[in-house]
Formats: C-alpha cells, structure tokens, sequence
C-alpha cells in the first residue's frame, strides 16, 4: 500500500493542487489508519468494520474537529482508489462522522487590528518585512499560505493589484490599499539586504519570493504566525491573534461597511458561498442601525 499512498500525494499535489502542508495531513492520516488495520496487501481488503473500529478509538484521544478532519482524509483516500479502479466498494460508506457545532471565526476590531499593525517597531529585527506582512493580510483577506507563496512579480504597484495562487492553484486578482503598498516599498530594500547576504554566503539567490526569512529563503507560513502572534501580545489584545484572524477580520469588516457577500466571496477565493456565510456574524447592534438607517418603515417607537 506503500506505493498507493506515495500516488495519492502526487494526485493531491498535481491534479487537486493542494499545498504541500494539505498534503502532508492527508498522507498522516491515512498512514495512521492503515497501521490500526495490520498487514493490508490490496485496497479491497479494507473494510467497513476497520474503519468504524478506527474512527471509534479516535474519540478516546481525539477532538471532534480532530476526528471529522481524518474521516475527511480516507474519503478522499477511497475516492482516489476508486476512480483510479483501485477499490471496488467504498468502505467508508455509511460511516458516521461528530456533529461539529457552528463555529464563529475569532475576528479583530478596527482597532486591535490598528493596534496590531502598529505593533512593529525600528528595534525589531525585520519590523518592515512583518509591517508589511500583515498589512498585506489585512487589506487582501489572503490565506498565510498564500501569503508566502506570493512572489514578487504577482504584484501591480501602480494599479496596487495582487495576483494570488489559492486552493486548487486558482488563481484571483485582489486589490490592496495604500497603506499596504506603502508598507510592501517600505520593506523592499530589506528584502533586498536579506537576499544579498544569503548569496555572499554561497547560496543561489531567492529570486521569486516575496517575503523572505532571516536566512534569504522563502518565508514560512510557521514564521508568519509565530509573528503575528507575537505582535498581538505586545497590542495588549486579549485574544490569540492568527493570519486566519486577520482574514476574518477583512471579510467582517467589509460586511459590517455595506459589501455584498458575494464580492466578499470572489475577494477570498470561496468556492461557496455557503461557506463565505459564516464570516455573517456581525453584532446586532450594528445590524440594528443598519436596519433603522436604512428602512423605510424602521423608525420604531422605543417599547
């Protein structure tokens, strides 16, 4: 099985166009299931009931999140099997998976995220680079990943347009503002400093990436949110601050200012728009005076 699961992650990777890190969890996953079912020769050896004895000694030490996210991975596994005429029966059928309750993306307040961008300063070693970072996060509602696979020639200066690479290698044109670019032409000469010193010391240079690390490769997306966290501590924000949060935090702000939820949709690269919904959780005070600002019957008597 060896050998169909190292087919599985080039699948992923070539024809699905997952990220490397979604790549990984996948093939952990069904590694981990394969070694709970013993000496399996052919994928039609699999069967429902070793798949049900998986899933339930996953709640021993698992969370449900945990659990839906690795009957995910074997869905997609079996899928794979199937359409390559691998597997004859699907052995996941059937299989029930936790009930997730509803969950609301942690978002930022205009001024925590203010804060947060303000948070780096001259004494920090690469203050520019992560001004610049997550400004960029903030105006664009970008993923981390797709942060840092942004290259230098994705970016429009002066029409201050970005081209992004999201999931499944699609590809979207986002605008970002002025307080973005400005940061991004702050940092540019470090950018600069950072690739010379990683060719004086006998390596090729990075010339696509955008952002790079201490040593003058590719930042990561670790590096990233190690940062972001960092700078959400000094803030002085009471909550743990994520590159997710500041891509919730567009997507609300924008919501909470009139935008449609379909132009948040095409501006975070959601296939759905089922899934775009959940960042509708705007308070109810602010749905009221939209309401009242905006009706024609909503000046209501104070009961």
């Amino acid at each position: 099985m060896t050998n169909l699961i190292e087919r599985f992650v080039t699948w992923l990777l070539a024809e699905k166009g997952y990220s490397p890190h979604t790549a990984d969890g996948y093939e952990r996953d069904v590694r981990e299931f394969l070694r709970s079912c013993g000496p399996v020769a052919e994928p039609d050896a699999v069967t429902g009931a070793m798949v049900q004895t998986f899933v339930g000694s996953l709640y021993a030490t698992n969370a449900s999140a945990s659990v839906a996210r690795k009957l995910s991975s074997l869905r997609t596994f079996f899928r794979f099997l199937q359409r390559a005429r691998l597997m004859t029966a699907d052995p996941i059928a059937g299989v029930v998976g936790p009930k997730l309750g509803h969950h609301i993306p942690a978002f930022l307040t205009v001024d925590e995220v203010f804060a947060l961008l303000e948070a780096p300063v001259a004494q920090d070693r690469y203050w520019r680079r992560d001004r610049a970072a997550m400004e960029l996060l903030y105006s664009t509602g970008m993923r981390v990943s797709e942060l840092v696979g942004c290259n230098n020639e994705d970016i429009d200066y002066p029409a201050e347009m970005l081209r992004v690479r999201g999931k499944g290698n699609k590809e979207r044109l986002i605008p970002f503002g002025r307080a973005a670019r400005e940061a991004l032409e702050r940092y540019l000469p470090e950018r600069e400093a950072l690739g010379l010193a990683r060719v004086q010391r006998g390596h090729e240079p990075e010339r696509k990436a955008l952002f790079l690390n201490g040593q003058g490769g590719r930042l990561s997306a670790r590096s990233v949110e190690r940062s972001v966290q960092m700078y959400g501590l000094r803030a002085g924000i009471g909550v743990t601050v994520t590159p997710h949060a500041l891509r919730h935090s567009f997507a609300t702000h924008l919501l909470e200012m009139g935008a449609d939820l379909r132009t948040v949709q095409e501006l975070l690269g959601h296939v759905s728009l089922s899934t775009t919904q959940k960042y509708t959780h705007i308070n109810i005070d602010h749905l009221t005076k939209v309401y009242d600002q905006a009706h024609p019957q909503a000046k209501r008597s104070n009961r």
